[in-house]
């Protein structure tokens, strides 16, 4: 059987929305939130908080999680997810890595489970997760999926796989091998897209997104 490593990434600093992982829902920072429904999965074999600011350590510990402490250059705004993953993967092998982000608060247990077993079945390397957004969709004035010669109706689209980062996963030795060579890791491989319902596909970056996340975790979603 595989070793997969659940890793909750989490920086005390945020520049958009101040500690945003601190933020509660029903009384439960967003970290917690996060490491509880880890922890709850028969899919992880371990479940790891990575940060550098000692907070999350202390939570992490409290609740029954791993603390893996990155590097004080790897926790500032100029560091990438590229540099703190592959610090992460040498320091824990495994064969494959979910990164769970806890400011996707509404991403269910059934989405984790099935994106799971989506990347350990289909020879995957990476596997990115979002929302299929089946609507005209334009890029720099462009038109991506949609003819101006006409007016398609909309379930008629090829959709627009908008990518979240609610949940990411990698084979950990091509990300490894890929980052060693030079290479985009985040990307490398064979790409795969797995699709979230809408409310999974929120992530809390500005403060309106936090208050809808809180309307729809009251309403009883990303139960």
């Amino acid at each position: 059987m595989p070793k997969i490593i659940a890793m909750i990434p989490a920086r005390l600093g945020s520049q958009r929305l101040k500690q945003k992982n601190l933020l509660e829902i029903d009384n439960e920072p967003l970290i917690v939130r996060a490491m509880n429904k880890a922890k709850a999965m028969d899919c992880f074999d371990e479940v790891w908080v990575n940060s550098e600011a000692d907070v999350f350590g202390d939570l992490a510990r409290a609740n029954g999680v791993s603390f893996h402490k990155r590097p004080e250059h790897l926790g500032g705004n100029d560091a990438t997810s590229e540099d703190f993953v592959n610090e992460f993967l040498l320091a824990h092998p495994c064969d494959y890595l979910v990164q769970v982000h806890s400011i996707a608060p509404l991403v269910t247990p059934d989405e984790i489970n099935r994106f799971v077993t989506h990347l350990t079945t289909t020879g995957t390397d990476t596997l990115l997760a979002g929302v299929h957004e089946q609507i005209q969709c334009m890029m720099g004035g462009e038109a991506l999926n949609f003819s101006r010669d006409g007016m398609d109706a909309t379930q008629e689209l090829v959709p627009i796989d908008r990518i979240s980062w609610s949940l990411t996963g990698w084979r950990a030795a091509s990300y490894l091998e890929t980052f060693a060579k030079g290479g985009c890791a985040t990307f490398h491989g064979k790409l795969d897209f797995f699709g979230l319902s809408r409310p999974s596909g929120i992530v809390v970056k500005y403060e309106e997104d936090y208050l809808m996340v809180k309307a729809l975790a009251a309403a009883g979603f990303g139960q």
